[in-house]
């Protein structure tokens, strides 16, 4: 059903780096998203009337806060669809974000309040029913349910969309705590136990889980993640293609919202190689990480000395020094030699990880005595660089 409706309402739908396909693809996943719930709440709430559960009842208000999350899915894609404007030169992605936060903080305060009502019904239990009605109305909507997680899932992974994969652990979820209410209403016929206000609290603790786990990866991004591994290895195997670049380093992505992604290194060079054929190659590769990533990307030139063998050799013992005495983890680049009359200056930046356990200035001081212990007659000058990537 939700293949035909892509094809009618979507065009051109394989095209997902374009803002406005990805606008179309959250406007319809929600609007289908909210006619599901809407009928899913009617029809447990329905259930839990005629069996007089409050595990069902609290079931069926799960589906209709997943309503609400869909309207707010649908107001957070259409803002974030909008064009950048003054203010906001970079768009509007990250409000995409913001609403899947908003989501999360609906789908744990409603879990919150169930939890109050279920903890009620274990204190003073009442009477359940259960019925074939019911029951049949559970399992259907357990297979409406996993269906909802499927399509949620495939569609947020083909247009990278965080909220619709928050939307689908979402789906998934309340199926589980479907099969839970639908358990306890076979405890109660076939045992005449009744459980249901534990398996409403259940339920209760499920939802705000769920809430909590969609929080996590909604502010990840808001706060700045570090980027994908793959894509970062990506991106460097697109640049370095071209054999005029001969190494890189200080590599940023900025995520301003699916879809705007942006990215900035630094491309050593040729220092004695043709200005203007370095940066023509410099200027196709931007484009190809463009055309292949759908993002902007800038790329600064350092130049390198690369015809002077005595300074690359002296670079690679450089480092071979810092990767013996302090860490394996240790890499470097802009590596410059100012010979003077009394000692010579390395210049260099040291880069680690972000999460690197020795703190910059004790890891310079550190630098600096392997450099001075190591090379006779030589200081080092340098500056620490963290890196995520």
């Amino acid at each position: 059903m939700l293949n035909l409706l892509i094809k009618l309402f979507i065009h051109d739908s394989e095209n997902c780096n374009e803002p406005r396909v990805r606008t179309a693809y959250g406007t319809l996943c929600g609007i289908y998203g909210i006619f599901l719930n809407l009928l899913l709440f009617a029809g447990k709430y329905a259930a839990g009337l005629i069996s007089g559960s409050v595990a069902i009842i609290a079931d069926a208000f799960n589906n209709l806060s997943d309503a609400g999350s869909s309207v707010i899915t649908l107001l957070g894609f259409a803002l974030a669809g909008k064009k950048p404007d003054p203010e906001h030169p970079f768009g509007h992605g990250r409000i995409e974000y913001i609403t899947g936060l908003a989501i999360s903080a609906i789908i744990i305060l409603v879990g919150v309040d169930l939890g109050k009502s279920s903890i009620e019904k274990i204190i003073d239990p009442t009477p359940v029913e259960p019925g074939l009605l019911p029951a049949i109305i559970l399992i259907a909507a357990i297979a409406v349910k996993i269906y909802i997680s499927l399509y949620n899932r495939r569609i947020g992974r083909k247009i990278n969309s965080s909220v619709m994969q928050a939307t689908a652990l979402d789906a998934l979820t309340d199926t589980i705590s479907t099969l839970v209410v639908l358990l306890s209403m076979a405890v109660a016929y076939f045992f005449k136990v009744n459980i249901d206000g534990w398996a409403g609290l259940f339920v209760a603790l499920f939802i705000i889980y769920a809430g909590y786990s969609a929080a996590k990866d909604t502010i990840a991004p808001l706060l700045g993640s570090a980027p994908d591994p793959d894509f970062v290895r990506s991106v460097e195997d697109t640049v370095m293609a071209h054999k005029e670049i001969l190494g890189i380093h200080d590599l940023f992505v900025h995520d301003y919202g699916p879809g705007r992604t942006f990215i900035s290194l630094h491309a050593e060079v040729d220092g004695h190689g043709d200005f203007f054929g370095l940066h023509d190659v410099v200027d196709s590769a931007e484009s190809e990480l463009k055309e292949k990533f759908g993002c902007l990307a800038t790329i600064h030139m350092d130049p390198i000395d690369s015809a002077n063998p005595e300074i690359n050799t002296l670079r690679d013992k450089v480092l071979e020094a810092l990767k013996r005495d302090i860490s394996e983890e240790i890499k470097i680049h802009d590596f410059r030699v100012v010979p003077g009359p009394s000692h010579t200056n390395l210049i260099f930046d040291a880069a680690v990880p972000v999460d690197f356990k020795i703190g910059d200035s004790k890891l310079e001081a550190m630098i600096k005595e392997t450099v001075s212990s190591s090379f006779t007659h030589c200081f080092a000058v340098v500056n620490i660089d963290r890196t995520a990537v």
